[in-house]
């Protein structure tokens, strides 16, 4: 058979339409989610916040090195790291079935869509994070600085100054995890989520023939990341332009 024979004979072709609309919901909801997620650890792995300064009272009167460690002790910093680096120490895979197989194994009544998006989310969140810290610390500090000295707290310098200069410096990395998390999605079908792939191998299975249908998924896939990636680098012109004004 050929690939229009395969793809389109008896109506197949509602497999691989199925599919389609289960990875545009769940890439979006992965992304978006990620995102602030990863916004969030970014703020936390380049925190300051030393919340137990006020013992340094004590500290003048008892030289412990382990009261000087507790002073300058960052919670958020320490949970940014160990988190990232959990996260980036696993594959997808896994940390995708440990959501849907332990976290959410007695709840069966939670959507298959909504478990993956949440494990994909909280994947992504660990790059995004480290693409985020690095367009924070692009930024000169000089205007950190200067914002504080205007009057401004840190929060409203991060918010009105930093971050808005931070997300357009990481906006060539938030791409590319955003294809890489498009792409991803590809083993949702382990969970039994009917996806691009689950689409293309019930054809398979169908006709016997895996040639057509993988190449119907590549091509699905392809267009999807070049129509994503032609919105990320239209957002990313806009903010150039508007920071050129």
């Amino acid at each position: 058979m050929n690939f229009f024979e395969v793809i389109f004979g008896n109506g197949r072709w509602i497999y691989l339409w199925h599919g389609l609309e289960v990875t545009i919901v769940l890439t979006t909801i992965s992304v978006v989610a990620g995102l602030f997620l990863g916004l969030i650890l970014a703020i936390f792995r380049t925190s300051t916040a030393t919340p137990f300064i006020f013992l340094t009272r004590l500290q003048k009167k008892n030289t412990s090195k382990l009261l000087a460690r507790v002073t300058s002790f960052n919670p958020f910093q320490v949970f940014a790291k160990i988190y990232i680096g959990l996260i980036r120490g696993t594959p997808v895979l896994v940390q995708l079935l440990i959501m849907y197989y332990v976290v959410f194994g007695s709840m069966r009544t939670v959507p298959k869509l909504i478990v993956a998006a949440i494990a994909f989310a909280m994947n992504s969140a660990a790059y995004i994070a480290e693409i985020i810290r690095g367009g924070i610390e692009s930024v000169d500090k000089g205007q950190l600085e200067a914002a504080r000295s205007l009057g401004f707290s840190h929060v409203k310098a991060m918010y009105y100054i930093v971050l808005p200069q931070a997300l357009k410096n990481a906006m060539p990395g938030l791409i590319g995890e955003g294809v890489a998390m498009l792409k991803e999605t590809s083993i949702v079908g382990w969970i039994g989520l009917s996806d691009i792939m689950r689409g293309a191998d019930d054809i398979r299975s169908l006709t016997a023939t895996a040639f057509q249908s993988l190449i119907a998924a590549a091509i699905l896939y392809l267009v999807l990341t070049l129509i994503f990636s032609k919105i990320m680098f239209r957002m990313e012109k806009k903010l150039n332009n508007n920071e050129d004004k």
